[in-house]
Formats: structure tokens, sequence, C-alpha cells
């Protein structure tokens, strides 16, 4: 079965007169887990002492029998714990169960390769939001998933006028075709600080996948028009959005009115004439928000270039020069397209280095970066891992990135980009940057013991996205396990991957298509099932934002739930709920990332 969504309905199970219950839910990975890996189950219960379990097949034969280890009551959960250690179960199965204290987990698997289709589908995400492209039913799993393309010949001009604000802001004075690349998230934004996280993952996959030689997508691994090109499927998928972020260069010899140095928004803006030739614009959006649903072709909103930033001039910078190197042998013309792009950018971030994103248009999200330091951290990193330029590795060498723990990875923080980039090239940073990565590692690692459910997330703050901060982590953890070979590290992994699969407090996978009770209502304008069944539900494999308990910009759906849930349990299965169960391509890609670690190390 090629997902394992239909394998754990739950089913009634008699409870002896005898036996009280005392416990209330079994959370389990509802797709299970690969016959040698460690396994933990976690169940919700008041009970002080240990309570008995068992785990049963699909005829009742008892498989396995221990007690529970109690945890005790959880803050981020707001649920008393048990544990339960399933490592000694290992013989191959399906449709097996875990009973405690009267409760029963939902179905699962003891199998090889579960995380196979799930990175497979965790990529194809990326070619279902293909934009400028029809999406074939051939390739998309059917006639509901295909549409014609969204804004095939997207010829965009500059956002002008006054602000949200109240700040007037000029015309750029020209046009750019920036046809393609992927929308962004639920809306059909697409912004270049998200896209430039997203692409380098998936290329970072590939680098790592390249390291030891074992390439999971070479050319025809995955259902999309490029297969059969002999090029890994992989950098066909990437190579779109790569072509797009090209396209978002501002043209040589340009000048705009923009703010310098004015991180601040809450005063007036001040503007300066400055030359932007080779900056990249931040992002290219609709004038105004559309309604959901709305497939991509039918967008009735201009389409507009918001003014360029230095944090999306240095994205362009690192992700061109990451480029350069991996198709330099592959395609050379396109290589060194990549290298002059990047080049431009890293010139014009130089020139200037304090350009942020602070215009206030409605239409797309914000995507705000007061600090750019770990964006020119990153760029110098890719540059010199692509060129050996020593005036970056001089640059690179004074970092206080290089000297401390590396941070969890985000489209705002992306000095472990770098860092990853350094320690997996043969460069001579190689060593520090993998004792930070390790550092990292080691810290989040040790969360576990904090949290109730043994994830490496000990805190009580779940922000938007959640679940990507996880699987970032993750990433970096899963380099730690291939450079020190320590089954901790990998235990922290596979930890992240049962939490997103349905080993969390409420009992839901925040996969679409996988576990026992999927997410299905993403806020997305294409799967809008939830608000018109003439529109598909989503294709296997998209995550969920996942637990919110900070900042819902609005969103009603949480807003209503804020402060009276849990933070682990501040989420919806809701096409409302943007802060809470949107998607995005900066989600997808650690998800991707870590599913084909997952099954790379089996």
């Amino acid at each position: 079965m090629k997902h394992l969504a239909a394998i754990a309905l739950l089913a009634a199970v008699p409870v002896s007169a005898q036996e009280s219950p005392r416990a209330t839910a079994i959370r389990v990975n509802g797709v299970g887990f690969a016959p040698a890996a460690p396994k933990r189950a976690i169940i919700e219960s008041d009970a002080a002492a240990p309570l008995d379990w068992r785990v049963e097949d699909a005829r009742g034969a008892v498989l396995l029998r221990g007690r529970t280890t109690p945890y005790g009551r959880d803050r981020a959960s707001g649920r008393s714990l048990h544990r339960i250690d399933l490592g000694a179960l290992r013989t191959p199965g399906r449709d097996l169960r875990l009973i405690a204290g009267g409760a029963m987990s939902p179905r699962f698997a003891i199998a090889p390769g579960l995380y196979r289709p799930l990175a497979r589908d965790a990529l194809a995400y990326f070619y279902h939001n293909r934009a400028g492209v029809p999406i074939e039913a051939r390739f998309a799993g059917g006639a509901r998933l295909a549409r014609p393309a969204g804004h095939p010949r997207e010829i965009a001009g500059c956002v002008s006028g006054v602000d949200g604000k109240g700040n007037r802001w000029d015309d750029c004075g020209y046009t750019l075709d920036v046809t393609g690349g992927w929308y962004d998230a639920g809306d059909h934004g697409k912004y270049v600080v998200n896209g430039g996280i997203a692409t380098w993952i998936l290329l970072n996959l590939h680098e790592r996948q390249r390291t030891r030689r074992r390439l999971a997508f070479a050319d025809g691994a995955l259902a999309i028009p490029e297969a059969g090109n002999g090029v890994d499927d992989l950098l066909d998928e990437a190579r779109h959005q790569v072509e797009f972020l090209l396209k978002m260069q501002v043209p040589e010899g340009r000048r705009m009115r923009l703010p310098v140095g004015q991180p601040d928004t809450t005063a007036p803006l001040r503007f300066t004439e400055v030359e932007t030739g080779g900056m990249a614009h931040h992002k290219v959006a609709d004038e105004r928000w559309t309604a959901l649903p709305m497939r991509p072709d039918r967008d009735p909103e201009r389409r507009v270039l918001h003014p360029p930033s230095t944090a999306a001039t240095l994205n362009l910078a690192a992700v061109a020069a990451q480029c350069a190197r991996i198709w330099r042998t592959l395609d050379p013309a396109f290589a060194r397209r990549c290298a002059d792009s990047a080049a431009r950018a890293w010139t014009a971030a130089e020139r200037n280095p304090a350009i942020y994103a602070v215009s206030d248009f409605t239409g797309s999200g914000g995507y705000s970066d007061k600090d750019v330091a770990d964006e020119r951290f990153w760029a110098a990193a890719e540059l010199y891992a692509s060129g050996g330029d020593p005036q970056m590795l001089a640059a690179l060498r004074t970092s206080p990135f290089l000297s401390r723990p590396a941070g969890e990875p985000g489209w705002a923080s992306v000095a472990s980009l770098g860092l990853v980039t350094l320690a997996l090239g043969d460069t001579k940073l190689a060593a520090r940057a993998r004792r930070s990565i390790i550092a990292a590692a080691d810290g989040w690692t040790a969360e576990r013991a904090r949290s109730g459910f043994a994830i490496p997330f000990a805190s009580t703050d779940f922000v938007w996205g959640s679940n990507s901060n996880m699987l970032n982590r993750a990433m970096l953890i899963a380099l730690a396990a291939d450079w020190t070979g320590e089954r901790r590290y990998r235990e922290a992994v596979i930890d992240t991957a049962d939490y997103l699969l349905g080993r969390n407090p409420v009992g839901r996978s925040y996969v679409s298509g996988y576990g026992s009770d999927p997410m299905r209502a993403p806020h997305h304008r294409f799967w809008a099932a939830y608000f018109d069944p003439a529109y598909p539900s989503p294709p296997p494999g998209a995550l969920s934002g996942g637990p919110n308990n900070r900042g819902t910009g609005g969103d009603a759906v949480a807003e209503a739930m804020k402060g009276k849930c849990a933070p682990m349990t501040c989420w919806a299965d809701d096409g409302r709920a943007f802060a809470l169960n949107e998607v995005a391509i900066n989600w997808n890609a650690p998800l991707a990332w870590v599913a084909a670690w997952l099954d790379d190390t089996e």
C-alpha cells in the first residue's frame, strides 16, 4: 500500500468489568516503525503507578508485553503521561495495535521502507505548487488535482503609492518577467526569502546524498515532466525555483528611492536614492488578498514586485552560488549564469547592507527581518564553498557564527545553512562548522528528557510553523548522527517524525495522507475542498504548520482558541486557520529532507 492513511481506523475494544480504564489515549506514530528502529509510545493517564500494556497483531495474538514508565505532568501538552518503549518489537507486521489501561492505539506497522513514499510525496508538493505551468493529471495523481497554469506570463511592475502606514513608495519604472517558481503557501505570493531556504534545503539534500554516493531521486524517481532528461529529478524540481529566483534580480544600472537602515516601522520612513542593480526584489504577489478558494489561473488581481531588500539579495547570492557548484558539470552554461548572479548579488548587498523589507502593502506576507548578519554569513559560506575566494574565507574566519552552537534554521535565521555547507564540503572551516552543529544537536537532543512527548523541543512556546522548526532542528541532528554515528541523535530524529505522524496530544498526523487521522483541510487556495467540494483535498505529503500559541496574525480560529488550549494542543484542522494549518514550501522542504534521511539510514 503506497500510503498508510487507512491502516489505523479506531475500533472498539471490550473492557472487562474487572478492568477500570486508567488511560484516556495512546499516542503513537500511525505510519509505523522500521524493524530495527527505536520505538516509543505515549500514554495519557493520571495513574501514578505503571500500567500494563500489550501489543496485538490483527488476529489478536500478543506480540509483546510490558509496563509503562510514568512521566508525570507535561506543561506543553497539559496532560499527565506515561512512556512505553517498544524497541523489542522487531517482527514485521501490519495492523498492529497497542493496548494499555483500557485504551487502544491506532493501527500501525512494523516494516522496512515506510519513509520512502513519504519522502517522494513531500517532494511532489513542489510540483503541485508550481507557478507558470499547467499541473497535469498524469503527474499530479489524477484529474482532481490537475489545473491550468497559474500566472503563465507573469510580467510584473513595482508596487507604488501610499502603504498602510502612510509611507509613499515610488514606482521603480520597469517590469520583470518573473514567470515560474513555486507558490509560497496558501496564497499565490512568491517570496525570495522563503524560496531561498526551501530551495537550499532541497539542493542540500542532493549534496548530502552525493557525499554518501546514494542519489535517491535519480532521473525517473519523481512524477514530474522533466523525468527522462538524464538529470536527477530533485535537481529538476529545484531548478524550477532557481530560475525564478534569478529573474527577481534588479537589472544593472537601476536606482530607486528606498529607506536605508530603518528596520523600525513605527516611525515615518525616510527615503534615499540608492543604486539597486544586482539586488533582489523581496517578493512578487497579488496587489490585494484573494478569496478562498481561488484556483491560481482564476486569480483576478494585478501582480506586483515589492521593493528590493538586503535579505532577499543575500538569499539570492547564497542559492545562486550553491547552484553554480552543483550544476558546474551538469550544465556549465547554467552554472555560469548562477555564478554571475551570485557575484552581482553579493556586490549589491555589500553596497546596500541595510535595506529592510518594511513596506506595508496588503495582499501578501511581510517576511521582514531586522538582522541580516546571518544572511551575509550564509551567502559568504556558499560563495566560498563554490569558489574558494580567500576574501570570503577571511570574512568567515572571524564570524561569531563559527564560535557558538548553531541556531535553529528558519527563513529569518539562516546562519546554520552556511555552517552545514562548510561542514559538508572540503573546506578549511569544516571541522569548526561541524563542532558548532554537533553542539546544537547535543542541546536539542537533551531537551527530550524535559518534554513529556519526548521530542527535541522542551519549550512551551509554539510559534507559527512550529512543525517546520522541529524538522529544521531534526536536519541538523541528523547530520550530527551522520558524522558521529551516535544512536541518540538518530533517536531524536525518529522522535520528531513520530510526533508529526501522530504521537502528539491531538492524536492527529500533521501530514496529509499519512498516519491514522491525517490533516485534511489545509489553508490553501486550491486544495480547498473544505470551502467548496468542486476543489480537491490535498494530495498526500503536505505538512501543516502545526500548533501555535503565540502570534495569530488575526486568524479568527486561532484567536478563539487563545488562552483556552495547552501550547501543544493549539491547533485545528480548519481551512480558515492560516496561523495553524497553512502549508508552505519552507515547511515541506525539511519534511522531504528528514523523510529521505530516515529512509536512507534505516
